[in-house]
């Protein structure tokens, strides 16, 4: 017999005695469970967490492992027991009707053809009382920590993280569980706990020092992670600070160790260990719709370029490839971006760009030259800000034009989606402005978008959404013929209407002349629905307008799309397929239809 003996004077203790029913004979195909009291959702609990229901889906059945995963399931299963508020349950594990614990260790059975393991839980127990001193002001201990309050082993272990969490996020680094006091009330079924904190010494941050060898420079890893020399130790700037490398990109690897001692000051070193990423990364993406025919992108990363954590990118693409309405675009760029350039939280960066992109309404070959800082204010909030040469020498309907300008974009990021690639809750907010100094061929003016799309889940497990999407775009100050034709608004294909030609919807000139518009306005609706497998649906349907005016006034034109989509869910996102027909407005007909991955918005 396996028995848990356990001393007076408030020691746990549970008494495993060996009660054993008369049971039908079953095959040796599961772990037979039985508890005195039929309980679903505590059986299922307990199969969980025993090593002998492991064994048998492992198939690893032979009398040795059967025999070990039955003596280790003893303390498996009370501590369960022990997790939903049970402290004198009996525990029998019989194999073939002997239990367990007193089978001799030189005398294992070479056949086994029967485990059952028999729970009498015993009653539930309560919390009688509850004491963890000394506290910061201010700490809330779990609400399931009180009195009369079922007795689980995880409320008492979450009340001592509370506790030493709560002392840490105080400046006390070194705080930990001097002593404790645990006891079962057997008499009153209840649970008494008592604990006892040693906050230590106030800490402040001593240097920060870095471990290991890397190939970016101590001094950038020290600037990037900024953490504070002499100020009060908090869990929240590590936390931070290790954010920061990663988000550099440079790093597979980051871990922030507190030092061991506290100096007598109360500072406390800190040491940071980084494992460097792979330096060059590759990456490819292709897109196919039926009018705007196929997009190919790719891009060749470089991390760490001159040892300072920087991020050297070019990307080129080839879209339109196949095209009914227009020629093919190429686009040529390379950024360089360098981490914490005006403190922690400010990144630099520098660009250029060279395109040919032949449009339905123009055809432009243009060069543009920039730099900039980016902010980052939280994970999901940042902004981003510049200045940069733009020129470009246009063919259209209003003639072969040369423009020159200098710009000042301006862009502001809110991502508080669950996943970027198919996101099923949350929301995004994007909005951008970028004024423009016409140095010759333009006005001078700015160009405004914005970019609103909401995910609500329909029902509890998101396995049904309705995704929404506002867009809006506007040029002001500079008039439509004295406008960069690229900076004016056209609508249609698979960034604003699907089921209409790409770039259809414009502004009619007279004559057989089109320009696009200086406002845009694009509404889209989706339902997306998990089916079996990997496999989803959607029903989408798509609108916009475009003005000659710089804002809404109704004069403009609109036009709509509609139609059904495919997606096969993947570890990179999901590969979608749309068919989408006209609606409304009198720009296309026909059926299109869209490939690519990721959602559409």
């Amino acid at each position: 017999m396996f028995r848990w003996k356990g001393l007076s004077c408030g020691l746990l203790f549970v008494s495993v005695c060996a009660t054993v029913l008369p049971l039908p004979a079953d095959a040796l195909d599961k772990v037979i469970f039985r508890l005195a009291t039929e309980n679903d959702d505590l059986r299922a609990e307990l199969r969980d967490v025993s090593a002998l229901q492991t064994a048998f889906e492992d198939e690893r059945t032979s009398a040795q492992d059967l025999f070990a995963a039955a003596l280790s399931d003893y303390g498996r299963l009370l501590d369960a027991l022990y997790a939903n508020g049970y402290y004198s349950p009996t525990i029998d594990i019989l194999i073939d009707g002997q239990q367990a614990s007193d089978i001799p260790l030189l005398s294992v059975p070479t056949q086994i053809e029967d485990v059952r393991v028999l729970i009498d839980t015993g009653p539930v127990y309560r919390f009688r009382q509850t004491e963890v001193a000394p506290l910061p002001p201010g700490t809330e201990l779990p609400e399931d920590f009180r009195n009369n309050e079922r007795a689980r082993s995880g409320a008492v272990g979450a009340a001592l993280d509370t506790a030493i969490i709560s002392w840490r996020e105080a400046g006390y680094a070194k705080a930990e569980l001097e002593s404790q006091s645990v006891v079962a009330d057997h008499a009153r079924q209840a649970l008494n706990v008592a604990m006892r904190i040693a906050p230590g010494p106030r800490v402040k941050f001593g240097v920060l020092r870095t471990v290991g060898d890397s190939n970016v420079r101590g001094a950038v890893i020290r600037r990037v992670a900024a953490v504070p020399t002499g100020t009060r130790f908090s869990p929240q700037v590590l936390r931070d600070a290790e954010q920061r490398l990663r988000r550099t990109g440079a790093f597979s690897s980051i871990s922030l160790v507190e030092g061991e001692r506290v100096a007598p000051d109360g500072s406390m070193d800190i040491g940071v260990n980084v494992v460097d990423a792979p330096p060059r990364r590759i990456g490819f993406g292709a897109e196919i719709s039926t009018l705007q025919g196929v997009r190919l992108s790719s891009f060749w990363l470089h991390r760490n370029l001159f040892g300072g954590a920087e991020r050297f990118r070019v990307e080129g693409s080839v879209s339109n490839i196949g095209a009914a309405d227009s020629g093919m675009d190429y686009t040529l760029g390379a950024r360089l971006e360098i981490p914490a350039v005006l403190g922690p939280n400010v990144d630099g960066f520098v660009y250029s760009e060279l395109s040919h992109l032949d449009e339905p309404t123009y055809l432009s070959d243009r060069l543009e030259l920039g730099l900039g800082l980016t902010r980052i204010y939280s994970e999901d909030l940042t902004a981003e800000g510049g200045v940069s040469f733009v020129y470009s020498e246009t063919e259209d309907d209003l003639g072969n034009r040369t423009f020159t300008l200098l710009t000042f974009p301006f862009s502001a990021t809110l991502d508080r989606r669950d996943n970027e690639l198919n996101p099923t809750s949350g929301y995004y907010l994007d909005a951008s402005a970028k004024p423009y100094l016409g140095l010759s061929g333009s006005q001078s003016g700015a160009r405004l978008t914005g970019d609103a799309r909401y995910y609500f889940p329909v029902v509890e497990d998101k396995s049904q959404v309705l995704a929404a999407r506002l867009q809006f775009g506007s040029v002001v100050g500079s008039d439509l013929d004295e406008t960069l034709p690229e900076y004016l608004f056209t609508s249609g294909g698979g960034g604003t209407v699907r089921g209409q030609p790409y770039q259809s919807l414009s502004i009619d000139l007279g004559n057989g002349d089109k320009a696009g518009g200086r406002s845009f306005v694009g509404l889209s609706t989706e339902y997306r629905t998990n089916l079996s497998g990997n496999f989803a649906a959607v029903a989408f349907y798509d609108a916009g307008y475009i003005g000659e005016n710089s804002f809404y006034d109704g004069s403009g034109n609109w036009h709509s799309g509609a139609g059904l989509g495919v997606r096969y869910n993947t570890g990179i996102g999901p590969i979608r397929f749309d068919v989408a027909a006209p609606v409304s407005g009198d720009t296309g007909d026909g059926i299109q239809f869209y490939i690519g991955i990721g959602q559409a918005f």
